[in-house]
């Protein structure tokens, strides 16, 4: 009798290293993890690279290593000093000429990130890497006619843009999409010479690009726009449809397409 008293007395103890140890080691054993590298990495060019993908680098360090990796997405990280650093760079300019049709940049949080008139053309996807907006700023300096100048369809997204004269971000041609921003054309005695965006782009043309298939136009979401004579200027045969505002205490969120009349 003595013995059968001891023995539940031992096996929750037990049965609790048990369970811990599964816990511990269920990730390893998980299903997915069955698979090599090269699928893994294939499988996740399928997330959206904010959240999703840059979620899995949280999972573990073998996640962290595929899902940052330069074949998924390319960085800019102006406190990188190792330049052999494959797939990084210091700056804007340097990864856009380095990127392929189809890449996404992540712009590293934190301090200023100066561009001024760097030509975008081919499909590229610019995203910055801090949770809010705020967090990556792209700055034109004075005397440039924009920070970004659009040739190809194109994303940006969770990005600041600040010019103190001349346009924030430039369209010429493909489709522009610009999702989360903020656009900020600063205060200035000359200020209606200011713009958030300006496009000089026609309808005519059909672009065809692993980011999206449509006309040239422009597609804004959920981006604050501030400051600057009007929110866009257009100059080409495109016009201003489905504008919607929301106005909160300090600023206003645009949503609105510029493409072809209907």
């Amino acid at each position: 009798m003595e013995e059968e008293e001891q023995k539940p007395a031992m096996t929750p103890g037990l049965n609790s290293n048990k369970r811990r140890k599964s816990r511990s080691g269920a990730p390893s054993f998980a299903p997915i993890n069955n698979l090599d590298d090269g699928c893994l990495m294939h499988i996740f060019s399928f997330l959206s690279p904010i959240p999703d993908r840059y979620n899995t680098a949280l999972v573990c360090h073998r996640w962290c290593y595929l899902a940052c990796h330069p074949q998924l997405w390319l960085r800019v990280d102006r406190s990188v000093k190792d330049s052999s650093e494959p797939g990084v760079f210091p700056n804007i300019e340097s990864a856009v000429s380095a990127a392929r049709p189809g890449d996404t940049i992540l712009i590293a949080a934190g301090g200023s990130h100066v561009t001024s008139n760097i030509q975008i053309k081919k499909p590229l996807c610019l995203i910055g890497g801090g949770e809010l907006p705020d967090q990556t700023m792209l700055l034109c300096s004075r005397g440039s006619d924009s920070a970004l100048e659009f040739h190809s369809t194109c994303k940006l997204s969770n990005l600041t843009v600040k010019t103190e004269l001349g346009c924030c971000l430039l369209h010429r041609s493909g489709r522009l999409i610009i999702d989360g921003c903020i656009l900020q054309c600063e205060t200035d005695p000359l200020d209606y010479l200011s713009c958030p965006i300006v496009s000089t782009a026609t309808g005519s043309k059909v672009v065809s690009s692993p980011i999206a298939c449509h006309g040239n136009g422009v597609s804004v979401s959920q981006t604050r726009i501030e400051g600057g004579a009007e929110a866009v200027s257009i100059s080409g045969d495109l016009a201003l449809q489905r504008v919607r505002v929301i106005c909160g205490r300090t600023s206003m969120f645009f949503w609105f397409d510029v493409e072809c009349p209907s």
